[in-house]
């Protein structure tokens, strides 16, 4: 019998799902409700246009999900549909029956076309003239004639009407302008007051002068999301850079992976909206009145700051940042960071002394996401200037990154640095950056290794694990990490403290967790706490059933996917697992193996998803330091205490919050708390 597993994307979707039941917790700020809906949003937006686009694809070819599950993609599809269409429903009662009300208990009003008043009215047809006119582009659809090719992720209102003359029914489509435009519009409001109008309600209110001919009966919303899927013909062969640019002008282009419509929407309009764009009815799903509500984001706030969450602003981490010897500080011991409760100006130090400091020789680093605006990106480009070797591996093939990478790679060769491209087949993931300096005419390296991307941007909303060290049993290694990345040469010996994608990575980690289990069989202590963002390769899962069923107490704190199935008796019943949603994201890999007593600890790049451990460069690296230890140990202890941002994880997919009559204990606050006391 096969053990039990979660189908990915629909556990990804109850991950998703989470994210929407923080839209409706009441005891959040009202600002950040809307926030977690813009965010929901997004998210949806992305699996589409690449997750879901993979299963229409394998639709298309009749070919199923998983051989072992024997699901086909039209199943897991219609699954999937059925999933999104209940969330839409609930995302559509929380907008409308729970965010709007209290919006106007705070004076602010959400206005639709039929609420203006007269002065309202006229303001609205004036910002339409001088503002929007020159982008609606109105179409008149004409059966197997005209057929306008609709932007990926662009909003449209398709027309119902009625010719004046003859009452023969006609169709058309409107581009709704906020790619140009702001979406949320404010109208002039009362003093205390605010009214805001919907850039669609304005095109709304407007169409009557696009179409003179014709009586409108109705208007409707639409979207199509399409396939951001890059398809490199051969990624083993050519120029790869290349056909990655030429992959990426048409990814705009791509394949529907999905028709969003109103649901109020007649089936005729739809019948006839899916013949003109070639549709069929896996490709559609139903929403309410408005789409890209990832457009959330940008809702104004008026300045009302007692509506957001209360100000928590990254602590100094005086070690590094108020030191005067930056260098001596990291031989002296190793230093943590756990941004963003403290802030990340150490490590952007460590490359802007690097880049002035007349001693450094060499400076290397990997990068996989880069701030659009980047002081790092700067330092390494004055390092240069000052004669310093500069190497840095750039992974073009960073999903939705792909042309700022490109974009930073060409501005970092022109300044002179080495760059290094991505590889054929092989992601590089780790987070690796490497300063070699020359002390007392001996080179020494100092390194600084992450669980997140070098992104000033991200580290103020993702909750990730850093660490300085000089500890040659570490820099050793990453140094040949960095050598195998611009040189293509495999290390000189095996990786005796680094665990590395594609040379001992799944060994490694394999055989900690066995190394539990058969603790576990000679009746001593085993267990481990797995901290990670997804949890899906089938032979982990495996082989952590197989260490629940030896006795070995396993705790995971998954914040997304989790293929694995907790707490089911006779196969699972010593794994508790949990996932917590909050104000930050948790992003950071920790795996902690009681290991006899020593307890020991890495931090990671990876999670444990086949594309991690089988096809990246990832980098697992191990906590020597005691104090960083045990601090660490402290922190998966607050998070697994969590009883107000943490769910439960079960086959169910119920997202049930974790609750008990302790004192209650909310781990991203507790986490800020502990660093405020010392």
């Amino acid at each position: 019998m096969n053990n039990p597993v979660i189908i990915r994307d629909i556990s990804w979707l109850s991950f998703n799902h989470r994210v929407l039941q923080e839209a409706k917790d009441e005891s959040l700020p009202l600002f950040e409700r809307i926030k977690f809906l813009a965010i929901y949003s997004s998210n949806l937006d992305e699996f589409f246009r690449v997750r879901m686009a993979n299963h229409r694809n394998l639709l298309r070819v009749g070919k199923k999900t998983k051989k072992e599950l024997d699901i086909t993609p039209k199943q897991t599809v219609r699954t999937i549909q059925r999933i999104v269409n209940r969330q839409q429903e609930e995302f559509s009662r929380i907008f409308e029956k729970k965010i709007v009300p209290e919006l106007i208990k705070h004076g602010i009003t959400l206005k639709r076309r039929l609420d203006l008043d007269k002065d309202e009215r006229a303001w609205v047809e004036s910002y339409f003239h001088d503002k929007m006119l020159p982008f609606v582009q109105p179409v008149l659809l004409v059966k197997d004639m005209v057929r306008p090719f609709l932007n990926n992720a662009q909003l449209y209102l398709t027309i119902l009407m009625k010719e004046k003359k003859g009452g023969k029914t006609a169709y058309a489509v409107v581009k709704i302008p906020s790619d140009h435009l702001p979406r949320f519009i404010e109208l002039p409001s009362p003093e205390g007051k605010h009214n805001i109008i919907m850039l669609d309600d304005i095109v709304r209110h407007s169409i009557s002068w696009m179409f003179p001919g014709y009586d409108i009966e109705d208007t409707f919303s639409v979207k199509l999301t399409r396939d951001a899927e890059l398809y490199i013909d051969d990624e083993f062969s050519g120029d790869l850079l290349e056909k990655i640019k030429t992959s990426l002008n048409r990814r705009h282009v791509g394949p529907a992976s999905r028709f969003v419509y109103d649901r109020t929407m007649p089936t005729d309009l739809l019948s006839y909206l899916k013949d003109t764009f070639d549709l069929d009815s896996l490709d559609v799903l139903a929403e309410g009145r408005y789409h890209n509500n990832s457009e959330f984001f940008g809702f104004p706030d008026f300045g009302m700051k007692h509506l957001k969450n209360p100000p928590q602003p990254p602590l100094a981490y005086k070690p590094l940042e108020e030191v005067d010897d930056f260098w001596g500080a990291i031989r002296a011991r190793d230093h943590l960071l756990h941004v963003p409760y403290q802030s990340y100006e150490s490590v952007v130090r460590f490359f802007e002394i690097a880049a002035e400091d007349p001693a450094v020789t060499h400076i290397k680093i990997v990068q996989y996401r880069v701030a659009r605006k980047s002081r790092i990106m700067k330092a390494l480009m004055a390092a240069v200037k000052a004669g310093k070797q500069v190497h840095v591996f750039i992974e073009v093939k960073a999903r939705f990154d792909e042309e700022a990478n490109l974009n930073w790679g060409e501005k970092l060769e022109n300044a002179g640095v080495h760059v290094n491209y991505s590889f054929p087949g092989v992601k590089v993931h780790s987070k690796l950056a490497y300063v070699r300096r020359m002390e007392e005419g001996q080179p020494r390296i100092y390194n600084y290794l992450a669980t997140g991307n070098f992104h000033e941007d991200t580290a103020k909303i993702y909750s990730d694990f850093g660490i300085f060290t000089a500890d040659e049993r570490v820099t050793t290694e990453v140094g040949h990490v960095f050598n195998f990345l611009e040189n293509v040469e495999d290390p000189p010996e095996e990786f005796k403290h680094l665990l590395v994608g594609q040379f001992n990575l799944r060994g490694g980690l394999e055989k900690l967790i066995k190394f539990e289990i058969e603790e576990a069989k000679a009746g001593r202590p085993a267990g481990m706490t797995l901290k990670m963002n997804s949890l899906q390769d089938q032979p982990m899962i495996d082989l952590l059933y197989k260490a629940s069923d030896a006795g070995v107490k396993i705790n995971l704190i998954i914040r997304g996917i989790c293929c694995l199935v907790p707490g089911r008796k006779g196969i699972s019943e010593n794994i508790h697992g949990i996932s917590i949603v909050d104000r930050y994201l948790e992003h950071a890999r920790v795996f902690h193996f009681h290991h006899a007593g020593e307890d020991k600890l890495y931090l990671s790049s990876a999670d444990f998803m086949t594309r991690n451990l089988s096809h990246r460069i990832e980098t697992t690296f191990p906590v020597y330091d005691v104090d960083i230890k045990d601090k660490i140990i402290h922190f998966l202890d607050i998070q697994l205490k969590d009883n107000t941002k943490s769910r439960l994880l079960s086959d169910q997919q119920g997202n049930s919050y974790v609750k008990n009559k302790k004192e209650t204990v909310r781990s991203q606050v507790a986490t800020y708390e502990w660093f405020l006391e010392r």
